[in-house]
Protein backbone atom coordinates (compact mmCIF):
# COMPACT_ATOMS: atom_id res chain seq x y z
CA UNK A 1 0.00 0.00 0.00
CA UNK A 2 1.43 3.16 -1.00
CA UNK A 3 0.37 6.92 -0.13
CA UNK A 4 1.37 10.08 -1.51
CA UNK A 5 1.41 12.22 1.34
CA UNK A 6 1.97 15.93 2.35
CA UNK A 7 2.74 16.31 6.13
CA UNK A 8 0.87 19.29 6.53
CA UNK A 9 -2.09 18.32 4.97
CA UNK A 10 -5.31 17.56 7.38
CA UNK A 11 -6.57 15.28 4.01
CA UNK A 12 -3.65 13.52 4.27
CA UNK A 13 -3.19 13.12 8.10
CA UNK A 14 -6.62 11.56 8.19
CA UNK A 15 -6.04 9.02 6.63
CA UNK A 16 -2.30 8.52 8.25
CA UNK A 17 -4.45 8.48 11.76
CA UNK A 18 -6.56 6.01 10.36
CA UNK A 19 -4.24 3.84 8.86
CA UNK A 20 -2.78 3.83 12.33
CA UNK A 21 -5.72 3.10 14.11
CA UNK A 22 -6.36 -0.05 12.29
CA UNK A 23 -2.76 -0.96 12.55
CA UNK A 24 -1.88 -0.95 8.52
CA UNK A 25 1.43 -0.70 7.55
CA UNK A 26 2.20 1.42 4.48
CA UNK A 27 4.64 3.44 2.41
CA UNK A 28 4.72 7.28 1.92
CA UNK A 29 5.51 9.16 -0.85
CA UNK A 30 5.84 12.81 0.39
CA UNK A 31 4.86 15.16 -2.21
CA UNK A 32 6.54 18.89 -1.60
CA UNK A 33 3.13 20.65 -1.89
CA UNK A 34 4.75 23.87 -0.05
CA UNK A 35 6.59 25.66 -1.36
CA UNK A 36 7.24 23.11 -4.13
CA UNK A 37 3.89 22.59 -6.09
CA UNK A 38 4.78 19.09 -6.70
CA UNK A 39 1.17 18.03 -6.64
CA UNK A 40 0.73 20.52 -9.98
CA UNK A 41 4.46 18.51 -12.03
CA UNK A 42 3.92 16.73 -15.05
CA UNK A 43 4.80 13.67 -13.09
CA UNK A 44 2.50 14.04 -10.38
CA UNK A 45 -0.25 14.54 -12.51
CA UNK A 46 0.11 11.55 -14.45
CA UNK A 47 -1.11 9.75 -10.71
CA UNK A 48 -3.73 12.11 -10.22
CA UNK A 49 -4.68 14.14 -12.88
CA UNK A 50 -6.92 16.63 -10.34
CA UNK A 51 -3.59 17.34 -8.86
CA UNK A 52 -4.89 16.53 -5.36
CA UNK A 53 -3.56 15.05 -2.56
CA UNK A 54 -3.56 12.28 -0.54
CA UNK A 55 -3.66 9.43 -3.49
CA UNK A 56 -3.62 5.79 -2.23
CA UNK A 57 -2.51 2.85 -4.17
CA UNK A 58 -3.20 -0.14 -3.01
CA UNK A 59 -2.89 -2.62 -5.37
CA UNK A 60 -4.80 -2.33 -8.60
CA UNK A 61 -7.01 0.13 -6.27
CA UNK A 62 -5.97 3.59 -7.06
CA UNK A 63 -7.99 6.47 -5.20
CA UNK A 64 -7.38 10.09 -4.68
CA UNK A 65 -10.42 11.48 -2.42
CA UNK A 66 -9.79 11.46 1.11
CA UNK A 67 -13.20 10.75 1.96
CA UNK A 68 -13.48 7.80 -0.61
CA UNK A 69 -10.23 6.30 0.61
CA UNK A 70 -11.57 6.33 4.65
CA UNK A 71 -14.42 4.32 3.27
CA UNK A 72 -12.16 1.61 1.19
CA UNK A 73 -10.01 1.42 4.11
CA UNK A 74 -12.81 0.72 6.48
CA UNK A 75 -14.56 -1.87 4.16
CA UNK A 76 -11.31 -3.72 2.95
CA UNK A 77 -9.12 -3.73 6.61
CA UNK A 78 -11.88 -3.53 8.91
CA UNK A 79 -13.37 -7.15 9.64
CA UNK A 80 -15.55 -5.53 12.37
CA UNK A 81 -17.65 -3.26 9.92
CA UNK A 82 -17.55 -1.08 12.85
CA UNK A 83 -16.02 2.05 11.31
CA UNK A 84 -18.53 2.19 8.16
CA UNK A 85 -21.65 0.49 9.34
CA UNK A 86 -23.54 -1.04 6.47
CA UNK A 87 -26.39 -3.20 7.67
CA UNK A 88 -28.07 -0.42 9.02
CA UNK A 89 -29.24 2.07 6.26
CA UNK A 90 -30.11 5.36 8.85
CA UNK A 91 -26.86 4.90 10.80
CA UNK A 92 -24.84 4.52 7.02
CA UNK A 93 -26.71 7.70 5.42
CA UNK A 94 -25.66 9.58 8.52
CA UNK A 95 -21.85 8.64 8.19
CA UNK A 96 -22.02 9.42 4.63
CA UNK A 97 -23.66 13.16 5.78
CA UNK A 98 -21.25 13.67 8.51
CA UNK A 99 -18.34 12.59 5.76
CA UNK A 100 -19.42 15.53 3.71
CA UNK A 101 -19.61 17.93 6.12
CA UNK A 102 -15.93 17.28 6.69
CA UNK A 103 -15.49 18.42 3.07
CA UNK A 104 -16.95 21.78 4.73
CA UNK A 105 -14.67 21.71 7.19
CA UNK A 106 -11.44 21.33 4.75
CA UNK A 107 -13.50 24.32 2.56
CA UNK A 108 -13.43 26.82 5.54
CA UNK A 109 -11.09 25.46 8.62
CA UNK A 110 -8.74 24.57 6.38
CA UNK A 111 -8.79 27.38 3.61
CA UNK A 112 -8.03 30.33 6.73
CA UNK A 113 -5.14 27.83 7.74
CA UNK A 114 -3.49 27.80 4.04
CA UNK A 115 -4.10 31.43 4.37
CA UNK A 116 -2.96 32.13 7.64
CA UNK A 117 0.37 29.59 7.75
CA UNK A 118 0.88 29.67 4.23
CA UNK A 119 0.07 33.05 2.88
CA UNK A 120 -2.09 31.18 -0.05
CA UNK A 121 -4.68 34.07 -1.76
CA UNK A 122 -7.17 33.28 0.36
CA UNK A 123 -10.09 35.79 2.00
CA UNK A 124 -9.35 34.44 5.29
CA UNK A 125 -11.87 36.20 7.03
CA UNK A 126 -15.01 34.71 5.50
CA UNK A 127 -13.25 31.86 5.50
CA UNK A 128 -13.17 31.65 9.66
CA UNK A 129 -16.59 32.98 9.47
CA UNK A 130 -18.17 30.11 7.36
CA UNK A 131 -15.91 27.88 9.56
CA UNK A 132 -17.56 29.37 12.60
CA UNK A 133 -20.50 28.49 11.57
CA UNK A 134 -19.81 24.88 10.51
CA UNK A 135 -18.12 24.58 14.26
CA UNK A 136 -21.50 25.68 15.36
CA UNK A 137 -23.43 23.48 13.73
CA UNK A 138 -21.11 20.27 15.04
CA UNK A 139 -21.24 22.16 18.93
CA UNK A 140 -24.24 21.90 18.63
CA UNK A 141 -24.79 18.47 17.55
CA UNK A 142 -21.97 17.17 19.68
CA UNK A 143 -24.02 18.85 22.90
CA UNK A 144 -27.28 16.45 21.32
CA UNK A 145 -24.73 13.32 21.11
CA UNK A 146 -23.81 14.14 24.99
CA UNK A 147 -26.92 14.29 26.25
CA UNK A 148 -27.68 10.92 24.93
CA UNK A 149 -24.82 9.42 26.15
CA UNK A 150 -22.46 9.18 23.09
CA UNK A 151 -19.13 10.49 22.86
CA UNK A 152 -19.08 10.42 18.77
CA UNK A 153 -20.88 11.57 15.49
CA UNK A 154 -23.28 8.70 14.89
CA UNK A 155 -22.88 5.93 16.92
CA UNK A 156 -21.48 4.74 20.28
CA UNK A 157 -18.15 4.16 19.14
CA UNK A 158 -15.91 6.04 16.33
CA UNK A 159 -16.37 5.64 12.44
CA UNK A 160 -15.29 7.17 9.63
CA UNK A 161 -17.33 10.24 10.22
CA UNK A 162 -15.42 10.85 13.44
CA UNK A 163 -11.82 10.40 11.52
CA UNK A 164 -12.53 12.30 8.39
CA UNK A 165 -13.70 15.70 10.57
CA UNK A 166 -11.27 15.25 13.28
CA UNK A 167 -8.27 16.99 11.68
CA UNK A 168 -9.42 20.33 9.88
CA UNK A 169 -11.75 20.76 13.52
CA UNK A 170 -8.55 19.66 15.49
CA UNK A 171 -6.21 22.32 13.41
CA UNK A 172 -8.88 25.09 12.94
CA UNK A 173 -6.72 27.04 15.72
CA UNK A 174 -4.10 27.21 12.66
CA UNK A 175 -6.06 29.04 11.17
CA UNK A 176 -7.33 31.82 13.86
CA UNK A 177 -10.34 30.10 14.82
CA UNK A 178 -10.19 29.16 18.33
CA UNK A 179 -12.07 26.46 20.48
CA UNK A 180 -12.86 28.38 23.43
CA UNK A 181 -16.76 28.92 22.67
CA UNK A 182 -17.13 25.57 21.40
CA UNK A 183 -16.77 22.87 25.28
CA UNK A 184 -18.42 19.92 23.50
CA UNK A 185 -15.92 20.51 20.54
CA UNK A 186 -12.80 20.36 22.61
CA UNK A 187 -14.31 17.10 25.13
CA UNK A 188 -14.99 14.92 21.51
CA UNK A 189 -11.10 16.38 20.36
CA UNK A 190 -9.78 14.74 23.37
CA UNK A 191 -11.82 11.14 22.58
CA UNK A 192 -10.50 10.93 19.50
CA UNK A 193 -6.88 11.46 20.61
CA UNK A 194 -7.59 8.67 23.23
CA UNK A 195 -7.90 5.97 20.31
CA UNK A 196 -5.87 3.82 20.60
CA UNK A 197 -3.19 4.15 17.87
CA UNK A 198 -3.53 7.68 17.87
CA UNK A 199 -0.71 8.96 15.91
CA UNK A 200 0.08 12.87 16.60
CA UNK A 201 1.31 15.61 13.20
CA UNK A 202 2.03 18.90 13.67
CA UNK A 203 -0.50 21.34 15.12
CA UNK A 204 -2.17 18.03 16.69
CA UNK A 205 -0.08 17.25 19.71
CA UNK A 206 -0.62 14.36 21.97
CA UNK A 207 -3.29 13.82 24.81
CA UNK A 208 -1.35 14.80 28.00
CA UNK A 209 -3.56 13.52 31.02
CA UNK A 210 -2.83 16.63 33.37
CA UNK A 211 -6.55 17.40 33.45
CA UNK A 212 -9.69 16.79 31.56
CA UNK A 213 -9.90 19.75 30.44
CA UNK A 214 -6.96 19.68 27.62
CA UNK A 215 -8.17 20.39 24.17
CA UNK A 216 -6.37 19.93 21.05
Amino acid sequence: MLLYDYALSGNCYKIRLFLAVLGQGHDSVAVDFYPGQAHKHPDFLDINPAGTLPVLIDGDVKLCDSQAILVYLARRYDPSGAWFPIDDGPVMGRVQQWLAFSARLTDTAGQARLGTMLGRPVDIEAARSAAHRALRELEAHLTEREFDGSRFLVTDHPTVADIACFPYAALSPDGGIEHDEYPALRRWLLEMRRLPGFIVMPGIPPLHDRTGNDAA
